[in-house]
């Protein structure tokens, strides 16, 4: 059998994803900019106390400081449209700003104005406001995902607002050096002792990410979760470098299979801790692996799982 980038996406097909969280953007996108808007707002007081400040210098929030600077001192009529015209993603100056914050930064940034919205710095909601019935519903269900997958769904949602013209530049997070290769912690997965994926976790937990890219063919692909395969090191290094970012993984168990051609492919499960959550949360995900017969990633799917217990599925169906 010859793979694809297309038939490897469909190993280990039983594995049940979050599939609530596409939904729910897709929901929140369908909603008015203003109850946009408000859901923020509510969503944000609410998960303040899950979401850490600390996270706030791991986002480099001085790149968007300037701009947080210029709305605070804003009559609150102008911080007002200044919102919605991030959620109407209009070509304003700010705007275009905005879209070329890294993902941590737009993290940071609403954060940030949800902390000066309740000091009265920024106009907040109006006391009293009332969701739409449908934005009602999507509060809700967030309310309902657990936290990872809470994270997920507001980063998916504030990175897609601002202005990004085609060919615009990304204003990237400074580079987290490498941890020194004494000091990187081993890393133990239960059933797997394949050395290409350790290498994998380990690399990745030290933030080498070239040399994690390195372990891929070169017509490799890795496929972050709800998106399109990100394929060949080049597109993937520059993946890397503006995502992951001061994440931990923290791989728990698995399962190897050989198949045809020369293949093995490995499932793994665990957590993964984001710098925006404190210690004790982690997004349960799986990592599925294709090695080529040369022991290099064709694949690997990151799949955000639909609940804990699938962490512990591992059984073939």
């Amino acid at each position: 059998m010859t793979y694809t980038i297309d038939s490897a996406r469909s190993i280990f097909p039983n594995t049940l994803i979050a599939n609530a969280v596409p939904d729910t953007v897709e929901a929140f996108d369908q909603l008015s900019p203003e109850d946009q808007l408000a859901l923020l707002w509510f969503a944000y007081t609410e998960m303040g106390t899950t979401i850490t400040p600390a996270a706030l210098g791991a986002a480099n929030m001085i790149f968007a400081a300037n701009t947080l600077t210029q709305i605070e001192e804003m009559p609150a009529a102008e911080q007002t449209q200044v919102m919605f015209d991030l959620a109407n993603r209009t070509d304003t100056p700010i705007c275009r700003t905005y879209a070329s914050f890294s993902m941590n930064v737009k993290l940071g940034f609403w954060y940030q104005l949800g902390e000066s919205m309740k000091e009265g710095i920024v106009a907040p909601i109006p006391d009293g406001y009332k969701l739409a019935p449908n934005a009602e519903a999507v509060l809700q269900t967030i309310r309902g995902l657990e936290a990872g997958q809470q994270l997920t769904v507001l980063r998916d949602v504030v990175v897609n607002m601002g202005y990004s013209p085609m060919g615009a530049q990304r204003i990237k997070d400074p580079a987290v050096p490498p941890t020194a290769l004494g000091s990187r912690l081993k890393v133990n997965i239960t059933g797997i002792d394949n050395a290409t994926v350790l290498s994998y976790m380990e690399t990745m937990n030290a933030f080498d990410f070239e040399a994690a890219v390195a372990l891929f063919a070169d017509e490799g692909a890795l496929q972050p979760p709800f998106q399109r395969p990100i394929v060949g090191k080049e597109a993937i290094l520059a993946y890397m470098r503006e995502e992951c970012q001061g994440l931990k993984l923290m791989p728990e168990q698995g399962i190897a299979e050989a198949v045809e051609g020369g293949f093995t492919q490995i499932k793994v499960t665990g957590k993964v801790q984001s710098p925006w959550f404190g210690v004790n949360v982690g997004m349960n995900l799986a990592w599925r692996f294709l090695l080529n017969p040369q022991g290099k990633i064709f694949f690997v799917a990151i799949d955000l799982l639909a609940s804990p217990k699938e962490l512990l599925n591992l059984v073939r169906q």
